[in-house]
């Protein structure tokens, strides 16, 4: 049981949000309104709405109609709502004037979009668009780096109904093409490139190569990060400016039915392509504001920075998780350690960050580099640090803790998934923190720590379940009911079992202990294993490939890919460096195997299911548990061999 690391002042609980929240209702004390959310969430969703303004052009009639039970709930029936009319619109009078979006390119510009003029923006980006004849329903991707653009193309898409698709800048084209199939995306938004280190990381071409293996995009939209040089020419091309510089920056936001979806956000399971989980305008919504402004304490006024990607849900998230409470989004399309290992830091200083979100994977890169980095800039602005991805381990913990929030800031780390829309745990700045966890369930979640039998456990690790629906809960995965239902639902009945091994100390803090599942966590970001393989074996001389996570110092975890060769491929170094290139190539740099290990098999249950388990259990020395179901017990013994 670890101790505590720091305690709330009196300033940091006169001044939350969730402090005024309790008082409203006459709740004193925070765990009393974790349990009260949990026991009544129909009670608690509906004073969110109503304690943050969130506006609903017709008011809602049922806050939750459960009626085809807990796997399809449907929330705030019969109000009508538009996302992007409240993330802006609803500011306009109030601040207008006041920033919404401060960017800073790795080579020095700066940009700032006040409220006023994000809105003028995203008018013209949506009357573009139904010009082009998208309309509600329509999947829109956006493949484009930390750029102000890519958050005015997103509002502009859930603004008339489309749906937004975020993928990842620094996704292969195979992934890339997969998602928009996937879809049947119309457009794709995408930039020329960004810098990184230094370098221009170019996107175009790549986009390319994914538009010629995707049907159904008619148009893609090009932005111009780099005005200067050449740029490959599409015949479906058309530029940012020619297609939105002579649109009216006016468009009335229609009001929608709260289900209508608006995000598609694609993440990895165990086998297969990836999963699409479907958010919607009324839900993601208030469960993104919530979170925003009760557990991170955004506030207007606030600058926050979430070091992330659009294409993953963090991007979304502080996206919205700001400007639907009137604060400031911070964005940056860079590394946080370039040109120096301060840049984060120096940023957070020049700007005025106030609360600054991260990875436990960044904080190990930045630890290296010593304290002085971060020692060397006024830091006083920041009033809460944040973290999410993985889990952590205590002494980055305790880094970030003691060199960057002095023991005097809190450390709301908070936990959930694409799926989840948000996060089933976090803490908030009115309770002590303990090093490396994560609090308490997330206020509105029904959270709880199952043993083997499918009952609640403690002092015990055990699978992180919810037992009640959630806002941002997703609607099922694209086009795959059957997919959804197999992931989250076949285990217990009317339980959704997340994958996180979870535990609850004797004070009721809570702590992940890492996936139960199979699923990659590379830096924060969740692939599956399928995908490392699928792309290992489009090398020819791969004939089957098993993709495991192995511990990683600074990634969190990093992947071992073991592969069996075709007879006539020599086991040699030239060509493992040739497979990581072939599997960063379909996946993206960012997840470029860290080992190829060369096998004869690979173990095998008596139904061909490869045992992923063992393979990893076999790497790392560990028990793998019960084999009972292998068929090939010479795979291990294969397996030591390789790896001696």
């Amino acid at each position: 049981m670890s101790e505590y690391v720091w305690e709330p002042t009196a300033e940091y609980i006169e001044g939350a949000n969730v402090t005024r929240l309790m008082r409203r209702h006459g709740v004193t004390d925070y765990w009393e309104l974790v349990k009260r959310s949990q026991d009544d969430i129909e009670w608690f969703w509906d004073v969110v709405v109503k304690d943050l303004g969130i506006e609903f052009t017709v008011p809602y009639t049922k806050v939750l109609d459960d009626s085809e039970g807990f796997k399809w709930p449907k929330w705030f029936s019969g109000g009508r709502v538009n996302l992007a009319y409240n993330c802006i619109d609803r500011h306009l009078e109030e601040r207008g004037d006041q920033p919404a979006i401060v960017w800073e390119g790795e080579d020095g510009p700066t940009v700032t979009l006040t409220y006023g003029q994000l809105h003028a923006e995203v008018c013209k980006v949506a009357n573009g668009l139904i010009a082009m004849g998208i309309g509600e329903g329509d999947a829109v991707g956006v493949y484009m780096p930390m750029v102000p653009e890519a958050v005015i193309a997103a509002y502009a898409i859930a603004r008339i109904g489309a749906i937004y698709l975020p993928i990842f800048s620094g996704f292969g084209a195979p992934a890339i093409a997969t998602r928009l199939n996937d879809s049947k995306a119309k457009v794709l938004f995408v930039a020329d490139g960004f810098y990184r280190r230094g370098a221009k990381v170019a996107m175009k071409a790549v986009a390319d190569e994914a538009i010629a293996d995707s049907p159904s995009v008619e148009s893609v939209v090009v932005y111009r990060r780099f005005p200067d040089g050449d740029l490959p020419a599409g015949p479906i091309d058309v530029m940012w400016d020619a297609a939105f510089a002579s649109q009216s920056g006016a468009h009335e936001a229609p009001a929608l039915d709260p289900e209508t979806p608006m995000l598609i956000g694609y993440t990895s399971g165990t086998t297969g392509t990836p999963k699409g989980s479907v958010h919607v305008h009324g839900g993601f919504l208030v469960k993104v504001a919530e979170e925003a402004a009760y557990q991170t304490d955004v506030r207007p006024g606030d600058l926050l920075y979430w070091v992330t990607d659009m294409g993953w849900i963090m991007g979304p998230w502080e996206m919205i998780g700001s400007h639907a409470n009137g604060a400031t989004v911070f964005m940056y399309e860079g590394a946080p350690n370039f040109p120096g290992p301060d840049r984060l830091w120096d940023m957070c200083e020049r700007h005025g960050v106030t609360v600054l979100g991260i990875s436990p994977t960044l904080i190990r890169a930045l630890m290296p580099a010593g304290e002085e980095p971060v020692r060397g800039h006024d830091l006083s602005k920041l009033r809460v640090l944040a973290s999410t991805g993985e889990p952590w381990n205590p002494e980055p913990y305790r880094w970030f803790n003691e060199v960057v929030g002095k023991g005097t800031r809190p450390i709301i780390n908070i936990s959930g998934g694409t799926e989840v829309g948000a996060c089933f745990l976090g803490g908030a700045p009115v309770i002590p923190t303990k090093n490396s966890s994560l609090g308490t369930p997330a206020l509105g979640m029904a959270i709880d720590v199952y043993g083997p039998d499918g009952t609640p456990v403690r002092g015990e690790v055990g699978e992180l379940v919810c037992t009640k629906p959630w806002p941002a809960q997703t609607r099922g995965f694209w086009n795959n009911t059957e997919r959804y239902l197999q992931s989250y639902w076949s285990r217990w009945d009317d339980i959704w079992v997340h994958g996180d091994w979870a535990s609850i100390d004797d004070d009721g803090y809570w702590y992940l202990h890492g996936r139960s599942d199979d699923t990659l966590n590379i830096a924060g970001k969740r692939i599956g294993p399928a995908e490392f393989e699928s792309a290992a074996v489009e090398h020819p001389a791969v004939v089957e490939c098993a993709a495991i996570g192995v511990p990683d110092d600074v990634k969190g975890e990093s992947v071992w890919c073991f592969c069996i060769l075709k007879p006539e491929f020599e086991q040699t170094d030239a060509l493992a460096d040739d497979i990581k290139t072939i599997v960063a190539g379909e996946l993206g740099k960012a997840f470029k195997p860290a080992r190829i290990v060369f096998v004869d098999e690979l173990p095998r249950t008596r139904s061909a299911k490869i045992l992923r388990r063992a393979i990893r259990a076999r790497a790392l020395g560990e028990d793998p548990g019960d084999l009972s179901s292998l068929e090939n017990p010479s795979a291990l013994e294969a397996i030591d061999r390789s790896l001696a």
